[in-house]
């Protein structure tokens, strides 16, 4: 079963293969098939986006499409960044918003540094829409630790002083993190809906 990751981003892109692995898919990427234009991102939740760009990749590949949209809530900044984790505060570096994030939680007292990552998950072979829903809950810490993973995983530690996200092995984080469960339960639901 060959299916499209409709996603630009390497980080992501290598995360997902090793999360699908196991499921020896034929995954092939926007690169792969030339498909360079950005999906619409306008809903106002995760999975609202993670539809659109389903079906607004399904319309120019032609073969079932595995879309996400994922993020970082933070309790004290009322869930910022949220579905605007990718674009938060207008910088362009993951490195820009992690940094403008620690600025924002440097006066928030550590009980109050708890957040999670979020992630909706969508499959879409222009007939059948599956979906799922993962999250992983967490501190916020004070500074950097770690360089592997992307995004905000250096800032993110799902136990308060335990190793961030980007100080685990990519098997150790995808074993519990919101992406993980995600596409784990997404598969889970392809399968099923299979003939036998």
């Amino acid at each position: 079963m060959k299916w499209l990751l409709a996603s630009g981003n390497p980080g992501k892109l290598r995360e997902l293969r090793q999360i699908l692995k196991p499921y020896e898919l034929e995954l092939c990427s926007l690169a792969d098939l030339g498909l360079l234009a950005d999906a619409p991102e306008t809903g106002n939740t995760f999975l609202e986006n993670a539809r659109q760009k389903a079906i607004y990749y399904f319309q120019w590949a032609k073969i079932p499409v595995v879309a996400d949209d994922s993020g970082l809530e933070i309790d004290a900044l009322n869930g910022a960044p949220g579905i605007h984790s990718a674009r938060f505060g207008g910088f362009a570096t993951h490195a820009e918003k992690r940094r403008y994030v620690l600025q924002l939680m440097a006066d928030v007292e550590d009980e109050h540094r708890t957040g999670r990552f979020a992630c909706a998950a969508v499959y879409f072979d222009g007939k059948n829409m599956l979906q799922s829903f993962a999250t992983v809950e967490g501190y916020i810490g004070h500074e950097e630790r770690g360089n592997k993973g992307f995004g905000y995983d250096p800032i993110f530690h799902p136990q308060w002083l335990g190793p961030t996200l980007a100080e685990l092995d990519g098997d150790e984080k995808n074993a519990f993190s919101h992406r993980g469960k995600a596409f784990r339960e997404l598969v889970r639901q392809v399968m099923a809906a299979q003939p036998s």
